[in-house]
This record gives structure tokens, C-alpha cells and sequence, in this order.
């Protein structure tokens, strides 16, 4: 049988930790104390899969102020503090692992300390440790494809025939155009406009992911009629 694809690259946040909506629910506190009042499914659209660049110049943008560059540290302990409590992995992520027969490895805008962290804290970084690439390691994070890039090569496998499994519209641009396939994740906090592109494969759990592999794996993506 013609195996069509060789690897697997998770995204991190969203995907293996359910860090999104502690993330967005913080940064609500963090700009209403700099006098920009947002709701959640705002930040959503403009920040979620984001590259720390990008929100950097677009909080300046909102707040209407050049930002000193390490005013977030500033805010890390409100962070720290909700992650430790309250950070949990992807319901069905660690079957997925399980289940795969595949090579993984993970590609992530967040850096090297932050992954580490949220994976050691919910018990995965065993699983990838290795294997994680950040955006501290290329020129450009997502939408860019450098981050995917550089899994890829670290994995040693064709971009082309890796699959990624993504839960933003940034990620997915930047997965796209690094050849591989995605699998895109839509959860509640999901943007409706987001993933309509038709070489996607959308899917809302992650129990489905060892099937949606397989079939990947043995049958191709399906066929796209428009771009």
C-alpha cells in the first residue's frame, strides 16, 4: 500500500494544552489595566495562533502607545499563576499519542520556556521532549512557515509529507505554506470565518484524530475542486 504521509506536527497551545481560553481570560485583565476593554471572542479573532511580534505591535496599536519592550513581564505572574492552577491537556491528546504510528514533533509560535512549561505541567513533555520547535528557533513565526519548516527537518521527513494539526487560522496559513496537510482543530473559541479554505480537514475532537491519520496516511487528502 502507497503510504502517503511520513509524520505528524502538533501546534502546542490549543492543541495539546487547553491553554487558549486561560491565556485570552488573563489577557482581558492585562488590557483593561492599560485601558483597552475587549471581549473574548474579539481576542480570539485577532490574536489566537498570533506571533509575539504581532501582539506586541497590535496591543501598541490598540492602547495607543509605544510599550516599553518588557512591559509584559510585568504581567507573567498573573500567567504563571493561572497556568499552575488551572492548565490542563487537550481532552484525548495523550490517546492520540498513544495511537499514532507515525512520527511527531510539536512547532509552536510560544517560546522554548513556555512550551516546556505548559508541558510539564500537564505530564507531556516526555512525549515530545526533542522534538519542539519555537518560534525562537527560526527568522519568522506563524503565519509564516519557518516554525513548520524547521519540524520537519528536525523529523528528518519531506514538509510535504507531514500532516499538521492546527487550532488557528494563523497556524493553518503557516502550515499550508509549508506544504503539509492540516488537520484544523475547531473548538468553541473558534472564529466562524476561520478554516473555510477547502484542502482542510476540519474536525471538532480529538478522538478523531487517530482515524483521520490513518486515513490520511493510507488514502491521501481528499481532493480539492476549488482553491
Amino acid at each position: 500500500m502507497t503510504k502517503f504521509f511520513d509524520a505528524v506536527v502538533f501546534d502546542c497551545d490549543g492543541v495539546l494544552v487547553d491553554s487558549e481560553p486561560l491565556m485570552m481570560k488573563v489577557d482581558q485583565r492585562v488590557f483593561a489595566d492599560m485601558g483597552w476593554n475587549v471581549e473574548l471572542a474579539d481576542l480570539a479573532e485577532i490574536f489566537m495562533g498570533s506571533s509575539q511580534a504581532f501582539f506586541h505591535a497590535e496591543v501598541e496599536r490598540r492602547v495607543g502607545r509605544t510599550l516599553e519592550p518588557n512591559w509584559a513581564d510585568l504581567y507573567s505572574a498573573w500567567y504563571e499563576d493561572v497556568f499552575a492552577r488551572e492548565l490542563r491537556e487537550i481532552p484525548g491528546i495523550s490517546a492520540v499519542f498513544d495511537a499514532l504510528e507515525l512520527p511527531f514533533a510539536v512547532a509552536s509560535n510560544s517560546s522554548h520556556h513556555r512550551i516546556r512549561s505548559s508541558l510539564t505541567t500537564v505530564g507531556l513533555l516526555d512525549r515530545v521532549d526533542g522534538r519542539i520547535c519555537s518560534a525562537d528557533d527560526v527568522p519568522n513565526g506563524k503565519p509564516s512557515p519557518d516554525v513548520y519548516l524547521r519540524a520537519a527537518e528536525l523529523l528528518g521527513v519531506d514538509p510535504q509529507r507531514c500532516m499538521a494539526i492546527e487550532d488557528s487560522e494563523p497556524g493553518t496559513q503557516a502550515a499550508r505554506s509549508a506544504g503539509m496537510h492540516v488537520l484544523a482543530y475547531r473548538t468553541s473559541l473558534t472564529p466562524k470565518s476561520w478554516f473555510s479554505h477547502p484542502d482542510l480537514t476540519v474536525f471538532g475532537s480529538m478522538d478523531a484524530v487517530p482515524e483521520l491519520v490513518q486515513g490520511l496516511t493510507n488514502n491521501g487528502p481528499p481532493v480539492s475542486s476549488g482553491s
